[in-house]
């Protein structure tokens, strides 16, 4: 099994005691987890490109294909862990990864001001650890059912790259609901040539009727 297959934990903090208590905790759940001390060790894991002077980076795609949340430090010497959230935040990572802050008492407003900015929730120490496995599972199901979203996304996405201009546009009268003959004259096309066009759209897009594909367009946008 590969990383893309294992859905993980990624523990970002810079206490050694935390990042052990909590690896030592999600093994109590059956959780695989990753450490780091610092957000710069996360990110040296996570892109495949050094930043460049403006700071500019990309993450690893195989990466992308994997299902995991962050358990995030607030503050942490060098990079906070605001500046991390804030960088996976401008990658779309913090949608795919939830974020969960841990945080001092005196962090606790910056905490919540973050997950109105996106962040899954935060965790006030010392935490129940019950409460913040229970999150963090929750976590993991919302990253397993965004990254399947996305996936389903970017199969339809191929799909559509398959259609020739012809058969784009009959989709796109079909979708609308038109009828063959409305089509063909639209298109000042024979009626059989659209039924041929619709017979290949419904082909590539797997799908066996108007109102299949109305509702695949509808998820695609």
């Amino acid at each position: 099994m590969s990383f893309i297959d294992t859905p993980t934990v990624f523990i970002v903090d810079d206490d050694a005691s935390v990042r052990e208590g909590m690896a030592w905790l999600l093994r109590t759940r059956r959780l695989l987890s990753e450490s780091f001390d610092s957000a710069e060790a996360f990110l040296a894991m996570l892109q495949v490109t050094h930043p460049n002077a403006d700071g500019a980076w990309q993450p690893d795609p195989a990466r992308l294909q994997q299902s995991a949340c962050v358990l995030l430090d607030v503050r942490m010497p060098g990079m906070s862990g605001l500046a991390l959230f804030e960088q996976l935040l401008a990658k779309g990572m913090a949608q795919a990864w939830p974020v969960i802050f841990l945080t001092g008492h005196a962090d606790v407003p910056t905490a919540v001001d973050s997950v109105k900015r996106g962040a899954f929730d935060f965790c006030e120490k010392p935490f129940s650890d019950n409460a913040l496995v229970d999150r963090v599972e929750q976590a993991l199901a919302l990253s397993q059912e965004r990254l399947s979203a996305r996936q389903t996304q970017q199969r339809l996405q191929s799909r559509l790259l398959e259609l020739t201009e012809r058969e784009s546009n009959v989709m796109r009268l079909v979708v609308e609901g038109l009828p063959n003959k409305l089509i063909a004259d639209q298109l000042d096309i024979s009626v059989r040539t659209v039924e041929v066009h619709r017979a290949r759209v419904f082909d590539k897009m797997e799908v066996k009727s108007a109102v299949e594909l109305a509702n695949l367009m509808r998820q695609l946008a």
